[in-house]
């Protein structure tokens, strides 16, 4: 992870790299979307719905944070499950602070203990914050009772209890992680709230609308990949408009029918649902084509697996 980025900065500025680390569906996606301020990273309650180290940058005039949101520490059973295993210890082995999540309505388990041995033993000197999400499900009382009990699994550099729903602490949450950081000037100009590529989270929207009502065994079958992105030329006077096509990928016959739904009304639903998000990411009206195909065990499959931007 480059420092060269910007020249920007001062002798008391700093500037660095965080990572937010657990289990599936502990809530790092909602709380990175909580410090930028934006929406960064989608969300969803399907496990394991973030696939990529997603950077969300906060800046501030004493210090520039740059927040690594990464999958959720699983048991791969797949070959994309191994690469994103990869790409996790990859982060959080190149970072100034990590953020181990655990969510305040479950119990720490055996899951998050193995986490914790990993991190101990591919990034022994970095320091780590212990997070506990969402907060605003349960008590004060319970909240005592979790941050008590992570506060028992290893030494933490600080430990806290944050509400990215209510952006409960989220403040708090961002001066520790910043207190971590090294002296550094600023590693991206001013006004970037993210360094992924537009395609990248135009995808991700995309793949966010077709989760939501889904269940079984389709969301991590799901990945969604743009193909062509273009401004149209329009008369002069009209509003501008981008049209985007991208296909969304799925591993069986029987999902492709999941996906289109009746004589094509939810692939429809996906399409103008999404299409707000993208419209207020490019800033432009959006016209969208949506396919849907099927690519067999894409999941288990090096070809495909680079196809879709998953690359060993």
């Amino acid at each position: 992870m480059s420092r060269d980025r910007s020249p920007g900065g001062t002798a008391d500025h700093h500037a660095g790299f965080a990572c937010f680390v657990g289990r599936p569906n502990v809530g790092k996606s909602t709380l990175l979307n909580a410090l930028v301020g934006e929406k960064i990273a989608i969300t969803s309650d399907k496990p394991q719905t973030t696939r990529r180290a997603i950077r969300g940058i906060v800046t501030r005039p004493d210090a520039q944070l740059v927040v690594v949101d990464t999958p959720g520490m699983h048991k791969p059973r797949t070959l994309l499950g191994e690469r994103l295993g990869e790409v996790i210890r990859g982060v959080w082995s190149d970072v100034d602070v990590i953020g181990f999540c655990v969510p305040a309505d479950e119990a720490i388990g055996p899951g998050d203990r193995r986490i914790m041995a990993d991190l101990a033993h591919d990034a022994p000197r970095t320091p780590v914050l212990g997070i506990v999400t969402k907060t605003d499900k349960v008590g004060p009382e319970a909240i005592a009772k979790q941050l008590l009990a992570l506060s028992q699994v290893r030494e933490f550099a600080d430990v806290i209890p944050v509400s990215a729903v209510r952006g409960d602490q989220v403040g708090l949450l961002t001066d520790l992680l910043v207190a971590q950081l090294p002296e550094s000037p600023r590693l991206y100009p001013d006004g970037e709230v993210t360094d992924e590529p537009v395609e990248t989270l135009i995808a991700e929207l995309v793949r966010e609308a077709a989760l939501d009502g889904v269940r079984d065994e389709l969301p991590h079958s799901l990945a969604v990949l743009v193909s062509e992105m273009m401004p149209r030329e329009r008369a002069p006077g009209r509003a501008p408009l981008t049209d985007v096509f991208a296909t969304i990928y799925v591993e069986r016959d029987s999902q492709k029918s999941i996906v289109l739904g009746h004589k094509g009304s939810r692939l429809a639903s996906v399409g103008r649902r999404s299409r707000v998000g993208i419209e207020k990411l490019l800033g432009t009206q959006v016209y969208l084509d949506l396919h849907v195909t099927v690519a067999k065990e894409w999941q288990r499959d090096p070809k495909q697996l680079r196809k879709l931007g998953f690359d060993g």
